[in-house]
């Protein structure tokens, strides 16, 4: 487990380098990203889905692959891969 990114009220930061890197060096062949929606909203939103992308293709060129990602508010969870966005 490594956090990547935090605070900021509506957003935060992500940088898809930053999480390849952190996987590079746990000499990971798969990635579980997730992240929490305060609101308790659990609809990705379109930045969620563009960066899911993102990393998921990236992954791929350094033979890794992208598993799932996990929205988690108070009280539940969205699934990328439950829901086959991945």
């Amino acid at each position: 487990i490594k956090k990547i990114s935090e605070c900021g009220i509506s957003s935060t930061l992500v940088d898809v380098r930053i999480i390849l890197q952190a996987a590079l060096l746990c000499n990971a062949s798969g990635i579980i990203i997730s992240h929490n929606h305060p609101s308790g909203n659990l609809k990705p939103s379109s930045c969620d889905i563009k960066m899911t992308t993102q990393i998921k293709e990236a992954a791929k060129l350094m033979s890794m692959t992208l598993l799932d990602h996990v929205i988690m508010t108070s009280d539940s969870h969205y699934s990328f891969a439950d829901d086959g966005m991945i």
